[in-house]
């Protein structure tokens, strides 16, 4: 059994929403330290790709890193304001 299907066991054995309430936070949490560590990553003028809204792919240039998103422009579908957990690096 791996780490996804235990945590699926132990979700259905929460009984409660304050045992609830504390997962969502730990959720929140980790999502939240992927997202830093990924803007730790990245550089101002690195390419980068990500799939944008209706499913397209959208490559440009990272031009501002926030604290948890990063402002990548792209040359033919304008700037965007991204979760740096959604972008992949271009070689």
């Amino acid at each position: 059994m791996n780490n996804v299907q235990k945590a699926i066991t132990a979700i259905r054995n929460i009984e409660t929403s304050a045992e609830l309430d504390q997962l969502i936070d730990a959720f929140k949490l980790q999502r939240t330290y992927l997202a830093r560590q990924s803007a730790r990553s990245l550089m101002v003028g690195d390419a980068v790709e990500f799939t944008g809204r209706g499913g397209r792919t959208v490559v440009g240039t990272v031009e501002k890193i926030n604290r948890k998103t990063v402002i990548v422009n792209s040359p033919t579908q304008g700037k965007w304001k991204v979760t740096a957990s959604m972008l992949t690096q271009v070689a």
